[in-house]
């Protein structure tokens, strides 16, 4: 196709400022998981969008976060590696910002490293009085030559098709990476592990869920005898500390049935199948700092 345009477009931030909710918004389906509370995203997740004139590939890394252990520090040099291979690059802040802080002084730095072509993205505007927004826009463009500030909110849906406008014409001219009916390279594995870790984040205590990692050990498809398509799916919760596997499976083991059933539904929904789960939960004590696990999670 003619003139057709496409490439990589890596989005970084710090942690909760909104970059899966404006992926998920921009992509207009669930491709990372999302909820209030930091470090959600602990990997970088593609999502992919095709226009008329470009294919799009969206790369969602792990919110920049003050470190406390090795796999901390592992998805966070996660997060400024995936700088190097976007085409375009989505700084994202929030509107209610005042100053620019510690995390995002640094992420400047690394991005005046890379020499890329970086739109600054000023998220939940509808947070914040004009005043804040114009202020932002001025103390950050003193910083870092910008090829656009755009102000969004990917709750919303705000200003959005603004931004894959400008997107768009960034990009360089290329042919499309990615078949044009997908949205995402995330296997169905990886969808069901996050998922059941996203239930986690949203149910449990905040001193757990960060310390919990899930893994899938079976999936496989099978025919019931109806004629129903199912997917039989074996799944382990592993937690850094004894004291949280109870926490995790509950009195009477209600968390765990509820993690498993408002997982289970989400799922099924997003497959667009029937899953017959079972959930294990195991203690890995300091899984933080071993490396194996580490350098599995954070592919």
């Amino acid at each position: 196709m003619a003139n057709f345009k496409s490439g990589f477009v890596s989005i970084i931030g710090k942690t909760n400022v909104g970059k899966s909710t404006m992926l998920n918004s921009i992509i207009g389906t669930q491709v990372a998981i999302t909820t209030s509370k930091p470090q959600t995203t602990r990997t970088t997740i593609k999502g992919i969008i095709n226009r008329q004139n470009s294919q799009i590939i969206f790369i969602d890394t792990p919110g920049i976060h003050k470190t406390k252990n090795k796999y901390g520090e592992a998805i966070t040099n996660t997060a400024y590696e995936s700088l190097g291979d976007g085409d375009v690059i989505l700084f994202l802040i929030e509107a209610t910002y005042k100053k620019i802080g510690t995390a995002d002084k640094i992420i400047l730095e690394k991005l005046k490293e890379k020499h890329k072509k970086v739109i600054l993205v000023i998220n939940k505007i509808d947070l914040a009085p004009k005043e804040n927004l114009l202020n932002l826009m001025k103390i950050y463009s003193k910083e870092y030559n910008f090829e656009a500030i755009i102000p969004i909110s990917a709750l919303k849906n705000k200003e959005i098709n603004t931004l894959l406008d400008k997107i768009e014409e960034l990009l360089p001219e290329g042919p499309a990476y990615y078949n044009l009916d997908e949205y995402t390279d995330q296997t169905e594995r990886q969808i069901v592990e996050e998922v059941v870790r996203e239930k986690c984040l949203k149910l449990l205590n905040d001193e757990i869920p960060h310390g919990i990692y899930v893994e899938v050990d079976k999936m496989k498809f099978r025919e019931t005898t109806k004629g129903k398509n199912i997917y039989d799916v074996d799944i382990t919760i592993y937690c850094a500390k004894n004291s949280h596997k109870g926490i995790i499976i509950g009195k009477n083991g209600e968390m765990l049935k509820k993690i498993a059933s408002y997982s289970r539904q989400k799922l099924e929904k997003m497959l667009n199948i029937k899953l017959n789960m079972n959930i294990w939960v195991k203690v890995q004590e300091d899984w933080q700092n071993k490396e194996n696990i580490i350098k599995k999670l954070s592919k």
